[in-house]
This record gives structure tokens, C-alpha cells and sequence, in this order.
């Protein structure tokens, strides 16, 4: 089939405008909500689930009891009923919180945590009350235009709240320190949704991470002793998923280009005990070399060095939740197509045939999802779509030129499509208003996720 770039005319065909637009203003309002559960990867290769689910109950108890100013609600912590080592939390929220005079002011990425229940740390503080001293009640809001300039005593921009919580520190500490400051600034007490805070909790047996990101490493498949590639891996999570999943048996090497991250990678692996992993500060486009003989251990190698590869490509991330702030522009979003068709050359390379390629992104938009799919099958003839296991999420959107057969084989993660289902219910827009929901866990938990894309080609 020879690939063609879909119009806007071919898009539109596929579902009516006004479908369209409903469909986008439902993702825009979901995706300034954090997910209905959060997600825990358990480390089976060290525990049993069932022995992290008792540990994670007991610690978290734990945790409610020494802060006493934080309100006692119960944890539930269940299993996914489809993917074995996955422990679900329910999210409550938003919650009727009365706000405060006092207010202090956030960074976009520090409120977005805070939505998924962290505190606020001393570095993300952009402003606050000019006498505030610790033990002080306040209000927290995140700057949504990124205009509050740090040290800032009294800020009238556009900000959203998230939350009340004490302050741990005073105002001085925070902005007149001659040290970089660390450390909890305000510790959430009432935030807008109840989640706990996993700060020093089982580090090497509990790692938050997306639902879809965990499916990502079962639909790759690794098997132990195999030599598996994450190109561009940072800061590690799914690298450390592949090697659990091989019981530390083979090597997984994991490249990205940023130094820092790779040492967040090195250091992620030493805590989860994974002594298979090898993390190389390299460029993953020039990690293929002309040699069929390798002469160091890293990067670059020869063709075909790789039982399977993940390519988590760079991408414009619009899938990500909660985002109270969209900063892209249409540049800066259409430049990443090119830049993963690059990588991807380099994984077909790389690849051994009868190799498995897992190409994922965590971003909503045609364009890097099923259009990369459909260009890639024209360009590489060796690559065939294959099944995923496990497929919870919906099949590929239409529009780019993918067969009903193709499109069922990919995997979109679409929250906006839960959201649909509770207006037709006649419910609120956001399923986590209700902790006690009718509809059931599981569906809620792969369902109301993260935007994110899967597809599995098989190198023939």
C-alpha cells in the first residue's frame, strides 16, 4: 500500500466536525484533571504483590498517623485485575475545599504533582505571603501562565488552586537561603484531590508510573537472557519494568543523550536491585555503526544487535495529566515527526529479524501515532503490526489511511472517550467526583489514564 499523507479532508471524513470538536473541548477538560486511580508498578522480582500490598498498606497508615494535621481518610489498594504487577489507589476529587487568604504560588510542574498527591517542595515556590513563617496555614495556587516571578510577595495573575496546606518553612528560608533550598516547603492538608504521597515510601518495591507506560513493557514481551534496547529511556522507569520482567537475566541497555537523566536512570536501577541495565549518555539517532563486529561495550553497534527495542519517542506530550498549561505551538509540535521518523531508521537497524519493535508515545495527536505507524509499514516492508497483550485500552483513531484489521492492532490510550461515556450517563464530567463509582475498577483504571499510543511491529 503506498503511504500518503492524510489531508484534513480525509481526517474530517472519518468522524463529522462537530463530532470533532466535541471530542477535543472533552480532552482539553480531562486533561487539566489528574487520572481517576493512581497507578503503583509492584517489583515482583523482589516481592510478592500480594506481600507490596500489605507493606504499602501499612506504610501508608503509618504515614497518616505521624502527620497529624492531615485529614484520615483510608487507603484502598487493589490489585489490576488483568496486569500482575499493577496495585491501583483511588483518587477522590475534586473535593469542596475552602480556600484561604494566605496564598502561595506554584510552578505549572510543581502543581501538577500536587494534583497526584505530593506536597509542595521548597524549589517549586515561586511566591508567597511576605511574613509567612512555618506552621502557617495557606492556600496553594498553580501559575498557569508562567508569569509569577520567583520571590514574588503578593501575585494577581492567572493561577488555579490545588489545595491547602502548613507551610514547613518560613518565607527567608525559601528565597533568601545561600544554599540551593530542599526539602517539603508545604505540606498538603486539604488538597483539591486526595491521593497519597509516595515521598520515601518502599522505594525499592513501590514506583509510580502510568498505567499505559506499565502495558508498554508486557506488549514488548522481554524474555530473560535476551538483549533488549530502550533508545531513548530516561529517567527509567519502563528500562527498569523490561529488566523486572526479565528477572535480571540478559541486559537491557538504555541510551539517552542528557547526562543527568542517565545517571537518574543508573540510579533508579540500583534502587529496584537491577544489575542488568546499562545506561550510556549517547545519541540514540547515531547509535547504529557500519562494523558487524563491536569493539567497546557501549553504543554505537552493529546492525541487528537487538532481540527487541522500545522506541518511547520523543514527543510533544499533549497525552499528559494533569496539564493545567498547554506552552507549545504548532512548530514546536509538528518538529517531532521528523525527529522519530530518524529513530526509528535506527531501530529497524538495530533490530534482529524476528525481532519485536514497540513504538509508543504519550501524546494524542495523528500525526506521531498512526501516521508514524503508516509510513513506517511503507517504508520498512520487514515490519508487520502484531497483536498486544494486554490490549486495554481502544483501537487507533481513524484518518490515516490504516485498514479497520491495522487499526485494531494498535493500542490509543483516549481519556476523553470515558469522559463522553459519564455524559452520556448523565453524570459529571469527571468520573473521579464519585469514590464509589457504579462503574467498575478495572474499566475506570484503563480507561481514565494518561494520552498515550502503542503499536508492535515483528521484524520479518
Amino acid at each position: 500500500m503506498p503511504y500518503e499523507d492524510p489531508s484534513p479532508k480525509n481526517v474530517l471524513a472519518a468522524v463529522s466536525q462537530g463530532e470533532a470538536e466535541q471530542r477535543f473541548q472533552r480532552l482539553l477538560s480531562c486533561l487539566s484533571h489528574p487520572p481517576a486511580l493512581t497507578c503503583v508498578r509492584a517489583s515482583t522480582h523482589l516481592a510478592s504483590l500480594e506481600e507490596i500490598q500489605h507493606r504499602l498498606g501499612e506504610e501508608l497508615k503509618q504515614q497518616q498517623k505521624c502527620d497529624s494535621q492531615s485529614e484520615d481518610i483510608a487507603v484502598t489498594i487493589l490489585p489490576h485485575p488483568h496486569i500482575p504487577d499493577v496495585l491501583l489507589l483511588p483518587v477522590i476529587g475534586p473535593r469542596p475545599v475552602v480556600q484561604l487568604s494566605s496564598e502561595v504560588i506554584v510552578g505549572a510542574q510543581c502543581g501538577s504533582a500536587v494534583l497526584r498527591g505530593a506536597h509542595v517542595f521548597a524549589p517549586g515556590i515561586l511566591a508567597t505571603p511576605k511574613f509567612m513563617k512555618t506552621g502557617d496555614a495557606v492556600s496553594v495556587f498553580s501559575d498557569l501562565e508562567g508569569k509569577c516571578t520567583r520571590g514574588n510577595k503578593d501575585f494577581k495573575g492567572k493561577r488555579v488552586f490545588v489545595g491547602n496546606g502548613v507551610a514547613e518553612m518560613d518565607r527567608a528560608d525559601i528565597f533568601c537561603s545561600d544554599e540551593p533550598v530542599k526539602g517539603v516547603g508545604v505540606r498538603m492538608v486539604e488538597p483539591l484531590y486526595q491521593s497519597p504521597s509516595f515521598d520515601g515510601v518502599l522505594p525499592s518495591l513501590a514506583f509510580l508510573q502510568n498505567l499505559p507506560s506499565v502495558v508498554v513493557g508486557h506488549v514488548l514481551g522481554p524474555r530473560p537472557g535476551e538483549r533488549i534496547l530502550d533508545m531513548c529511556a530516561a529517567p527509567g522507569g519502563k528500562t527498569c519494568h523490561i529488566a523486572a520482567l526479565m528477572g535480571g537475566q540478559g541486559e537491557v541497555v538504555a541510551l539517552d543523550k542528557i547526562r543527568g537523566k542517565v545517571e537518574r536512570i543508573r540510579q533508579n536501577a540500583k534502587a529496584l536491585h537491577l544489575d542488568c541495565i546499562k545506561a550510556h549518555c549517547f545519541n540514540s539517532i547515531k547509535a547504529v555503526c557500519t562494523d558487524q563486529v563491536q569493539d567497546t561495550e557501549g553504543p554505537p553497534f552493529p546492525p541487528q544487535s537487538f532481540d527487541r527495542v522500545l522506541l518511547d519517542a520523543p514527543c510533544s506530550g499533549l497525552g499528559q495529566r494533569p496539564s493545567m498549561v498547554c506552552t507549545w505551538n504548532l512548530k514546536e509540535i509538528c518538529s517531532y515527526q521528523p525527529l522519530q521518523r530518524k529513530l526509528f531508521h535506527t531501530a529497524e537497524r538495530l533490530l534482529k529479524r524476528g525481532g519485536v519493535l514497540v513504538y509508543s508515545t504519550c501524546t494524542v495527536t495523528l500525526a506521531e501515532n498512526e501516521e508514524q505507524v503508516a509510513w513506517a509499514l511503507n517504508t520498512f516492508p520487514c515490519l508487520t503490526l502484531q497483536p498486544q497483550e494486554p490490549h486495554i485500552g481502544a483501537e487507533g483513531m481513524l484518518g490515516a489511511g490504516l485498514s479497520p484489521e491495522q487499526l485494531r492492532l494498535l493500542q490509543r490510550f483516549s481519556p476523553e472517550l470515558v469522559w463522553s461515556a459519564a455524559e452520556a450517563r448523565g453524570e459529571d464530567d469527571s468520573p473521579t467526583e464519585q469514590p464509589e463509582s457504579p462503574t467498575p475498577l478495572a474499566h475506570r483504571a484503563n480507561k481514565d489514564t494518561i494520552g498515550f499510543f502503542i503499536a508492535k511491529f515483528l521484524k520479518s
